[in-house]
């Protein structure tokens, strides 16, 4: 059990459209997926995070909200960035959150258990709500978005650092290898769960390109839009204003 604002809430409870899959798949991985995260990015998911936190212009003791939060790497940089800020670590599974919870600095965030599609929140209580590899994962980007815009103080950030789309071009050959050749089999040598990473690829081809993203984010009410492209055009950082 962690607690979700005020109250206890099984874990169970925030399955939603099939989820309990996903669910399990990181379940699985939960101990590895830091270490994975580093492998596969060569470590860039670090400066990544670093400039999430940067374009959140959190105030101060803002109030944070890492979604989708995993092990809560971004709370943590939220922390070393902003010392006095107020973090809270959402995620759905509890394997993950556990992990998290044993880290460095863990013990000044407040974790809770949370579906991104029917979030556990009042509305307009956060200066930021930040994301690492959620959007991709969620039954419906729509609801994510209007959940996050709800929750959102007006002048509040979000900012989401995601996979997208490669474009075919000459590197295409090179991208196609690391994603559905070289990240499945590191997954299976450092996890022993390699369907965990040939999700990764599959889900990234299914995910919408960072200008379809874009449009979306204007859809649900944000203003300011905007992105920047990482990683051969295979991640992305998208930010914007309520």
């Amino acid at each position: 059990m962690l607690s979700t604002w005020g109250q206890t809430l099984p874990i169970e409870m925030t399955e939603h459209n099939g989820t309990d899959r996903l669910q399990e798949m990181f379940k699985g991985i939960a101990s590895r997926y830091d270490l994975m995260n580093r492998l596969m990015t060569g470590g860039q998911d670090i400066r990544w995070r670093r400039e999430v936190i940067r374009r959140a212009e959190l105030p101060a003791d803002g109030q944070l909200l890492d979604l989708g939060a995993g092990t809560g790497d971004l709370a943590r940089e939220a922390l070393l960035q902003k010392p006095l800020c107020r973090p809270i670590a959402a995620d759905f599974t509890l394997e993950m959150m556990q992990v998290g919870k044993g880290r460095h600095n863990s013990t000044i965030i407040d974790w809770s258990a949370a579906d991104a599609l029917a979030l556990p929140f009042p509305p307009g209580i956060f200066d930021a709500v930040v994301s690492g590899f959620l959007l991709r994962n969620v039954a419906s980007i729509d609801q994510a978005l209007d959940e996050q815009y709800r929750v959102l103080k007006p002048g509040g950030s979000i900012v989401a650092l995601d996979t997208t789309r490669p474009e075919r071009n000459l590197l295409w050959p090179l991208i196609n290898l690391h994603l559905n050749y070289l990240i499945p089999n590191l997954g299976q040598l450092i996890t022993g769960q390699r369907d965990a990473y040939t999700y990764l690829p599959e889900s990234t081809e299914a995910f919408l390109v960072a200008e379809q993203l874009r449009s979306r984010m204007q859809a649900a009410g944000f203003r300011e839009v905007g992105f920047r492209r990482l990683m051969f055009g295979t991640v992305a950082i998208h930010w914007a204003k309520k």
